[in-house]
């Protein structure tokens, strides 16, 4: 992809978010890399409004910081660089506040394997991050511990973070994660849930290698 055509998914990643009801107004951020790069979302513009002018570009491994563009980067910069400059596998990270992942980021309660999903975040569960004042440098320290052999965790009393290899394979755990969510906050109501054996999960892995979540065809294993 072009990096033209990388700030228009980017955008139209934005949107989904809210079209998809996992993320409200503009409090979500995406973010890809492109080669030593980083294209964000700016900081409190509408989606509908932003342009791929409107992206901001901020260095990889330059200047800690420093960016380019017509708007300030979203005010969650740190991690989503941090992440970037310490995970070579990632390519793309979704963060966005959905109603489930939130009311369990709240309660500082990670996701356990209530789901064989669980092992599309790369373990038997997913990790819920300490409370850090958003835009903090002590979050970005937080989250990159929680995410950590993870594809995604909580961060508490904020909301939740999702990566990709691609763009796509983000903004599908993105889905994903509030899925289980939901699912582990109904169980929850219902008692203690069943939760699923670290061997049982493995299993699942194994099969994920196999025919799991393909880079042409983002969707469930199911």
């Amino acid at each position: 992809m072009t990096e033209l055509d990388l700030r228009k998914s980017l955008i139209h990643a934005c949107q989904q978010m809210n079209a998809l009801g996992i993320n409200q107004g503009t409090s979500g951020n995406i973010s890809i890399r492109h080669g030593d790069t980083m294209l964000i979302s700016p900081s409190a513009t509408p989606y509908h409004l932003i342009g791929p002018d409107m992206v901001a570009a901020m260095p990889i491994d330059g200047d800690y910081g420093s960016w380019t563009g017509p708007k300030k980067p979203s005010t969650e910069w740190r991690f989503h660089l941090d992440i970037l400059r310490a995970r070579p596998d990632v390519h793309a990270i979704v963060h966005s506040h959905p109603t489930f992942a939130t009311t369990l980021a709240i309660a500082r309660k990670p996701i356990e394997a209530c789901h064989y999903m669980v092992a599309a975040f790369g373990s038997t569960d997913i990790r819920c991050a300490p409370y850090a004042t958003f835009g903090t440098k002590e979050l970005s320290e937080y989250a990159l511990a929680a995410l950590q052999d993870r594809m995604g965790c909580l961060l508490a009393n904020h909301g939740m973070i999702a990566l990709g290899e691609t763009l796509d394979k983000a903004m599908w755990r993105a889905v994903e994660l509030e899925t289980i969510a939901r699912q582990y906050y109904y169980a929850l109501l219902l008692g203690q849930p069943h939760i699923l054996s670290a061997a049982e999960i493995d299993a699942t892995l194994d099969q994920f290698a196999g025919y799991g979540i393909q880079d042409d065809a983002p969707a469930s294993a199911a």
